[in-house]
């Protein structure tokens, strides 16, 4: 009986092998037809590129047949009880095969699309102006950052709408929704949820792996995105995407009735226990899957009962194992244990981790072929991989691409404009184009991206309520003056850099490269993107003014160094003038020296004496002396106690006042009246102008701005400059009546 068996098992392969043969012949020979080659499908085969389009066809053909010729050995292996078990870390690859897709389109149809196939264009999977749903989970200053270039290389790719839903802490929230506020990409959606109202949903799992709580809460999604949403694709903030996540959302269609999550294997042998003697990682089906990329059907996942389950997967397993090591990754991959009919398993091309010892370069035969890169690995751009050169080219190109540039419209999905989109374009149609200041008025109503808080930023209010934030601008050109006045400031500061997105990048390398800066922790850097040809330099103040956490601001320049103990001084003052109950602006008088490298004078007497001999000037006595002769030189040498001095035209000190100060004027760009225009109105709120007799900062040289050299050449600038301070004047006299007009007639007398 055995022999019979066996003969027949040689019949059928010869066979088999028979059919094969038979088969290359007809493909290679083809069946032609009035010259027609039936390789190509009738929609092409008229075609001028048909002759191109043959050979692809052909060798997808030959694929085809391949493939089916693999089934059925492995079949015939089987029925003769020869087929290996499977070792350890296989699953991925055989037992799930029949759920990894070859591609968007490819791979588990159902037999009514295997009947109807035809090589003509398919519709897409995903229809033309289908919303897309990402979720994400992002704590903290540094996570914001990184959940940015992520969004670039989605938006860079992607053609349809898209809705972000962010699961946040409150500061991420603070720097996301203001992020996207002032990015006003059309078609994206934004939403987010308080991070701290599911805390209570993970925090009784104890967790090893450095996200900390955030590292569970991509378990809680079902209950934290809305009831009324299907499916959303879940992705970790140190992902970057080669392709339209369009793809990867098309996917969903290939689930099983009974799938509800999609994973990628995981690439390194963590779940298969032995990186070390005694490594005792979770439970999972082999390798276990990575959870940097998931694809979540909600719908399903609330049907099965969702949270009760993972719940009590994990109570069950941290009996035995008492904590995670890899966060919701170790009980998303014990839960698949127990149920592995709900996943479906994505190509790994989908998340190509990039972490050291993982097998991820087996799973491409060409860079180009990847869809999403995953930096899981705690070295993220230092990790080892032979390709990684790519990799990290890659994630750099949208690290510093310009967001500005992602503005565009989707082609043929409109999105609904929002009020404040619509205001901007009415304002910006009813701007005259054959006005000469019309690159002026243009200027005030582009909008700047503002990514609030680029770095770790960490403040503790005073208990006196007397503190005091020192709020300057600054661009690329200033950079070297940080770190001089981290020393001569030990207070809180709010700084706003205008910068462009690679700008930004270089700032945050040098930042960490300094022992000064990176151990300073209460200066909150807000980068103001670059747009547009002049330097909106108030809206640039504003931005640092608002963002001010403390009562009282020092409202300086940052090419200023104030004198050694300023900031003891400012608050000690702040308490003797009774700012809390009065209207006083509290006037720190400026000097400068044109020396690059100067020895501080440690006390106003020392400063006096180089005053004397020349080493150092008043401010701008030589080329403005009306923008801070107001001050009284004179009187505050001899000085001991604090003086009233009278607002005069285009006087514009360094002071400081409260923090709910009138912001400046933002039709003021580049170079002129900035600073005046905003003390003008502090007068005419009736502030009082008090100059402290001994506190001082004194002005490091530096080259011209290309911004006051174009004062200088352009009579047409100087000209617009006029023309916004007559409108400037006149909209002060609108608001506050007569009190104002004293301004105008001052500016008449010059």
């Amino acid at each position: 009986m055995n022999l019979l068996c066996r003969g027949r098992l040689k019949l059928l392969v010869a066979s088999l092998s028979a059919i094969v043969l038979l088969t290359w012949l007809y493909l290679l020979a083809g069946n032609l037809e009035n010259g027609r080659s039936i390789l190509l499908a009738p929609c092409l085969a008229d075609t001028p590129a048909s002759r191109i389009l043959e050979r692809a066809v052909l060798e997808s053909r030959v694929r085809e047949v391949e493939e089916e010729n693999r089934q059925i050995r492995l079949q015939l292996s089987q029925s003769q009880g020869t087929a290996a078990q499977l070792p350890d870390g296989n699953y991925g690859n055989q037992q799930w095969g029949a759920s990894a897709d070859t591609g968007p389109e490819d791979g588990d149809n159902t037999a009514e699309e295997k009947n109807n196939h035809t090589e003509c264009p398919r519709s897409p999977t995903v229809q033309k102006c289908e919303l897309i749903h990402i979720a994400c989970v992002c704590a903290g200053h540094n996570a914001s950052r990184d959940v940015v270039t992520l969004v670039k290389s989605v938006l860079f790719h992607r053609r349809n709408p898209l809705h972000f839903h962010f699961i946040t802490d409150t500061v991420a929230h603070r720097i996301l929704s203001s992020l996207f506020q002032s990015w006003m990409v059309p078609s994206v959606q934004v939403s987010f949820y308080d991070a701290d109202e599911l805390k209570s949903e993970v925090s009784w799992i104890p967790n090893k792996h450095y996200s900390g709580i955030y590292g569970l809460m991509k378990l809680t999604l079902t209950k934290a995105l809305p009831s009324d949403l299907s499916k959303v694709i879940v992705l970790d903030t140190d992902i970057t995407f080669a392709t339209d996540i369009a793809e990867l959302w098309g996917i969903f269609r290939k689930f099983t009735d009974k799938q509800v999550i999609g994973l990628v294997e995981n690439q390194s042998d963590w779940y298969l226990g032995n990186l070390w003697k005694n490594h005792k990682p979770w439970p999972a089906l082999g390798r276990g899957f990575n959870t940097g990329v998931i694809l979540l059907y909600l719908e399903r996942l609330r049907r099965i009962s969702w949270e009760q389950m993972w719940r009590l997967t994990a109570e069950r397993e941290l009996m035995s194992m008492l904590s995670t090591s890899l966060a919701d990754q170790d009980i998303f991959n014990a839960f698949i244990k127990q149920n592995p009919v709900l996943v479906h398993q994505l190509p790994c091309f989908w998340n190509v981790q990039l972490s050291d010892h993982t097998r991820s370069e087996l799973c491409y035969t060409e860079v180009s072929d990847l869809k999403v890169i995953h930096w899981n690995s705690p070295k993220k751009l230092r990790v080892k991989n032979k390709h990684v050169e790519f990799f990290r080219n890659l994630y750099l190109t949208f690290l510093e691409y310009d967001g500005n540039l992602l503005r565009r419209e989707l082609f043929g999905c409109p999105s609904q404009a929002s009020q404040e989109s619509i205001r901007l374009q009415t304002a910006l149609e009813e701007l005259d184009e054959d006005d000469q200041c019309y690159d002026f008025r243009r200027e005030r109503l582009t909008i700047h991206r503002v990514h609030l808080y680029f770095l770790q930023y960490e403040y503790t209010p005073s208990e006196d309520n007397t503190d005091i934030t020192l709020v300057a601008q600054l661009s690329m050109d200033r950079l070297q003056m940080l770190e001089a006045i981290c020393k001569h400031w030990e207070g809180p500061i709010s700084l706003a850099l205008y910068m462009s997105d690679a700008e930004a990048q270089q700032f945050l390398r040098y930042a960490q490269a300094s022992e000064v800066l990176k151990n300073r922790k209460n200066v909150g850097y807000h980068i103001v993107y670059k747009e547009g040809q002049f330097y909106p330099v108030n809206l640039v103040r504003n931005v640092a003014l608002k963002n001010a956490n403390t009562p009282y601001v020092f409202l300086t320049d940052v090419d200023f160094l104030p004198m050694y103990g300023l900031y003891d001084y400012l608050r000690k003052s702040v308490v003797q003038l009774d700012m809390a109950h009065t209207k006083k602006a509290l006037v720190v008088p400026a000097f400068e020296t044109l020396r690059y490298r100067l020895s501080f004078p440690k006390s106003k007497a020392e400063l006096l004496s180089m005053l004397d001999m020349g080493t150092l000037y008043t401010f701008r006595y030589h080329v403005w002396p009306k923008g801070h002769a107001p001050t009284n030189y004179a009187k505050w040498r001899t000085a001991t106690t604090p003086y009233k001095v009278e607002w005069e035209p285009d006087f514009e000190p360094y002071i400081v006042v409260r923090r709910d100060c009138p912001e400046y004027d933002q039709r003021f760009v580049g170079f002129g009246w900035n600073k005046v225009s905003h003390i003008m109105e502090l007068d005419a709120q009736e502030y009082d102008l008090m100059v402290l007799p001994n506190a001082f900062m004194i002005h490091m040289p530096h080259a011209p701005s290309f911004d006051i050299s174009k004062f200088r050449s352009s009579s047409s600038y100087r000209n617009c400059l006029n023309t916004l301070k007559d409108e400037f004047h006149q909209d002060l006299s609108r608001k506050y009546g007569s009190a104002a007009l004293k301004y105008l007639t001052a500016q008449r007398n010059i």
